[in-house]
């Protein structure tokens, strides 16, 4: 094991207190989430699953813009870009206090933070409309599908990728030891690269089997359908799609347990 976190999960941290997996990035949102996961309650498992590789490009003007993340906002805003007179859309909170601490005004933020939802909010307006999406390479196509099936003529900027760090895996191995109470899983991808890397280790099958003798938190219906299709058995999904009211959600029944 690597990480001080992980080391604590398997047997320096409070006994008493439920050892939770997290997958943010390695900055600022893996300090937050560990720091909010002790809060709880929790031995925080830091195990970052993503890591971020700009790829330099910004937003192309459009009448609409969508902006589906915090990194993706603060990406364009460094590359000094301005949304200017578009209708600016952000997915949730989250992203929206971002734009707005860069000096945007957000003009819609639906009530369901996901693909469907800026759908959702975005229809009765964007018919024969231009609608750029900015983000990551790995973006749902329910976004897209939605907005064409809107009468809107949806472009797509890939605003950076989403890689694997190769140190990552960590929780893997405490799953497979049956040692980890836990796990938040904050998208679709962070599950794919957590089987990744307990398959590097030949710990896959062990991996799963563990996370379902543990508590398996997923930040939304489409994270928890991805846990599903790779067998593993999902406990949570909060009704915001927030990493508070996950992390929130995941302690509690993991408490309980």
């Amino acid at each position: 094991m690597s990480g001080a976190n992980a080391d604590d999960a398997s047997g320096g941290g409070d006994a008493s207190r439920p050892s939770v997996a997290v997958f943010r990035p390695a900055d600022d949102r893996i300090d937050a989430a560990a720091a909010f996961l002790e809060s709880l309650g929790a031995n925080p498992v830091t195990d970052p699953m993503l890591a971020v590789e700009p790829t330099g490009t910004v937003p192309r003007d459009a009448p609409f813009v969508v902006l589906t993340s915090k990194t993706g906002v603060e990406l364009a805003d460094e590359a000094g870009w301005d949304p200017g007179d578009a209708t600016l859309a952000a997915i949730g909170p989250a992203t929206a206090g971002a734009a707005r601490d860069a000096g945007w005004t957000v003009d819609v933020v639906p009530d369901e933070y996901t693909s469907a939802g800026l759908v959702a909010a975005l229809e009765a307006r964007v018919a024969g409309e231009r609608v750029e999406v900015a983000r990551s390479d790995h973006g749902s196509d329910v976004l897209l599908d939605g907005l064409r099936e809107a009468d809107a003529r949806p472009t797509e900027t890939v605003l950076y990728r989403l890689t694997r760090p190769p140190e990552a895996g960590d929780s893997a191995e405490l799953a497979a030891a049956g040692e980890l109470d836990a796990a938040a899983f904050t998208s679709s991808l962070t599950v794919e690269h957590f089987l990744d890397a307990a398959s590097e280790r030949d710990l896959r099958d062990a991996a799963v089997a563990g996370l379902n003798t543990a508590t398996v938190g997923a930040i939304g219906p489409p994270t928890a359908e991805t846990a599903a299709e790779h067998g593993i058995d999902v406990d949570v999904v909060p009704d915001d799609a927030e990493f508070e009211a996950l992390a929130t959600a995941v302690v509690e029944t993991a408490t309980q347990r």
